[in-house]
């Protein structure tokens, strides 16, 4: 661990991006098929030619925010870990729904636990918590 000269003001790690090649595209993936809300769809910039989108799921402080690429860029390359306490029901909700994902993996001492794909390849685990 790096000892730090001072303490942080940083309380929270309130939003983590993802990038999309089609904004839009990405908003009805995540509100219809994994069922997060949109909390935010601003245009911003000198002629308001970018947009600032965030989703996240119902009563999540955590926010994920939608991009396109920027400087060269390629979309999907992020990677998220959700949280539910039924990993079998959302998988079983999910894969009716046509999402990319893997069957649920159980390993000794890791949560139960599946991934699954976003339509441009980024990546989500979704887990069960372990009883602390």
């Amino acid at each position: 661990m790096t000892d730090t000269q001072q303490a942080t003001t940083i309380t929270n790690i309130g939003v983590t991006m993802f990038t999309v090649s089609d904004v839009d595209a990405a908003i009805a993936f995540y509100t219809h098929k994994l069922g997060f809300e949109l909390r935010s769809d601003v245009a911003f910039g000198p002629e308001g030619e970018n947009r600032w989108v965030e989703v996240a799921p119902p009563g999540s402080a955590a926010r994920l925010s939608l991009n396109p690429p920027m400087e060269g860029a390629e979309a999907g390359h992020g990677s998220i870990g959700v949280e539910t306490p039924d990993v079998r029901g959302e998988y079983a909700r999910l894969t009716a729904l046509g999402v990319d994902a893997d069957p649920p993996m159980e390993m000794p001492g890791a949560p139960l636990l599946f991934m699954l794909r976003d339509p441009d390849g980024n990546h989500l685990a979704v887990v069960e918590p372990q009883p602390q």
